[in-house]
Parts: C-alpha cells; sequence; structure tokens
C-alpha cells in the first residue's frame, strides 16, 4: 500500500515537472506578439529618430531661417553638398519633359515643365515640412503652388496646380499628394513646373530626376560648384526634351537674376559675395561697405569663422 502511494506520489510530481515547460511555452507563445508590437514600435520610434537626424545634418545646416513670404529663401550656397535622393518619389508618373531648365525666351527657366493633365495628383519628392502654399491669381507666375523644405537639404517647387492639398507648416512624407495638376498662374496648357533649389539657388532637376524612366539618376548626388555646370548640360542632353540643347546652366547667373517668384528675404535686396582667397571679414565689409557685425547676422556665422575661396556671402 505504501509502496502504491509512493509511486503514485512520483508520477504526480513527474507530471508537474512536465507541464511547467509546457506553461512556460504557453507564456512565451502569449507574450510573442506583445514582443513583435513592441519590437514595430520601437522601429517607429527609431525611424522618426533617424529622421530627425538627418533633418538636423542636412536642412538646418543650409538654412537659419523659415520665411513663408518667399520663395527663394536665399543662404550661403555651399561649394559642395551631398544630396541624399534615397525614399525619394517621382512628383507624377508623366514622362514627357515638354521644356527644359536654363535659357528659354531670354531668360532663364528654373525647373522642368512636365506634361500632367488638369486634376493629376501630385506627390512630394522627399519627406519634409511645406513652407509656402499660395495663390499668385490668374495669369500670373506660378499661379497655385507649393514650396517644400526636405529633409536632404533641398527645396522643391510644384507650380500652376489647380488644387493645393496641403497646408503651410504641415509635414509630408515622400509621396504624400500635395496638390492636382492644373493650368493656373502663367501658363499655356496644363503641365508642372518643377523645381529644385538648394539654399534658394535654383538646380537643374534632370541633374536629379529622370522623368522618362520615372527614377532619380542614384542613391546620392554630390553638389560641386566647380563641376555644376558641365553636369547640367549633360543632364539636360540625357534626359531633357530630346531636343539640341540651348545651354544657359551658368550657376552664378542663375543666382544673380530673381523674378518675382523668387524674391529675395527682403524688400532691401540681400546681395552675394563671392569670397576669394585671401579675403577676411574686415577686408569684404570694407569692399561691400558694410559692416562685419552685419556680415556675420546676415549670413548666421561667427566674427572668428575661417573663410573658403568660393563661399558665398550675403550683404546688404
Amino acid at each position: 500500500m505504501l509502496l502504491k502511494k509512493i509511486k503514485k506520489m512520483a508520477f504526480v510530481a513527474m507530471a508537474s515537472l512536465a507541464v511547467v515547460p509546457a506553461a512556460g511555452q504557453d507564456l512565451l507563445a502569449n507574450q510573442a506578439p506583445i514582443d513583435r508590437k513592441m519590437k514595430a514600435i520601437d522601429s517607429i520610434a527609431l525611424q522618426r529618430l533617424m529622421e530627425n537626424e538627418i533633418f538636423e545634418t542636412s536642412a538646418t545646416q543650409l538654412y537659419t531661417d523659415w520665411n513663408n513670404q518667399f520663395t527663394a529663401l536665399s543662404t550661403a550656397l555651399p561649394d559642395s553638398f551631398l544630396i541624399n535622393l534615397r525614399d525619394f518619389c517621382m512628383p507624377t508618373p508623366s514622362r514627357v519633359v515638354t521644356s527644359n531648365f536654363g535659357a528659354r525666351w531670354g531668360r532663364q527657366h528654373k525647373g522642368l515643365d512636365i506634361k500632367v493633365y488638369i486634376g493629376d495628383t501630385i506627390r512630394a519628392a522627399f519627406s519634409g515640412k511645406v513652407r509656402i502654399v499660395k495663390d499668385e491669381g490668374a495669369r500670373k507666375g506660378f499661379g497655385k503652388y507649393v514650396v517644400i523644405r526636405h529633409d536632404n537639404g533641398l527645396e522643391t517647387i510644384y507650380g500652376h496646380m489647380s488644387k493645393q492639398l496641403v497646408t503651410e507648416n504641415q509635414e509630408v512624407r515622400a509621396g504624400t499628394p500635395i496638390g492636382l495638376g492644373g493650368n493656373t498662374g502663367k501658363s499655356y496648357g496644363s503641365h508642372l513646373h518643377f523645381e529644385t533649389r538648394l539654399c534658394g539657388v535654383a538646380l537643374n532637376p534632370a541633374i536629379m530626376f529622370d522623368f522618362k524612366n520615372q527614377d532619380v539618376i542614384a542613391d546620392e548626388w554630390m553638389f560641386r560648384r566647380s563641376t555644376y555646370n558641365q553636369e547640367s548640360s549633360l543632364a539636360t542632353r540625357l534626359r531633357g526634351t530630346g531636343g539640341v540643347y540651348r545651354g544657359g546652366d551658368d550657376l552664378e547667373a542663375n543666382m544673380g537674376k530673381s523674378s518675382k517668384n523668387t524674391a529675395s528675404r527682403s524688400s532691401s535686396n540681400v546681395h552675394l559675395h563671392k569670397v576669394q582667397k585671401g579675403e577676411t571679414l574686415s577686408s569684404i565689409a570694407r569692399k561691400r561697405r558694410t559692416s562685419v557685425s552685419a556680415l556675420c547676422s546676415l549670413n548666421g556665422i561667427k566674427k572668428t569663422v575661417t573663410l573658403r575661396p568660393g563661399q558665398i556671402l550675403k550683404y546688404n
């Protein structure tokens, strides 16, 4: 009898030991979905943190101001700057370029014209923040247009739309619908006027965007003042309308000429000075009849800054 009880107790004990791992497995199985959710939350938080860091190290190092009044917000253009083209979205699925960047009708055309129809969806090229949503009226300027400052340092302009779908200071992701194709402003047929700007200076979008193949040219592009004109000319030949190249991509001329659509930052007309070898803030201030303090304030720099040949400084 005692032996039977001992065997029964031993059996119960063994059964209990066998149940513990099973219960533990059930607990792990129940925990797994929670762990996956937490991992997803962590991934989203990490992604947002990375995006904020990218914005801090790219856009904010180029721009010292946020202004919703002027389309082209001029700041010092660096000699070189690496632009991240990953995580892009083509503004439109249209593959037809109707007008190139550069000289046109005796003036600078500072973007690409892409054939779209009224009501076609226009999307943000990269993630960023909407700086301007404006309507310049019938037969004038860009008509209804949007300006977005992107995390990678670029600003893009979308002109002649029939309707805007975003508001100023709104954060957008690459691919967010921002407007509908149209024929507003100074336009002779429905199309999208698309600009890419760096520090307020219009760059040839064909350097970075290949509308015919609905792609960007690479994961990144290094802007260099010394080679930009040659790259722009080649890009127009390869990815423009396919017609004869007319030139007119000169970077310095592009910087120096502004229309009402690309007004300077203030009514006092901010001018640009290209730093020459050996120049200092003091020598530039004397030459431009201003003060070192004014130069520092206008360019967001300190009096102890080391100037680089080719660097662009603003002065009144």
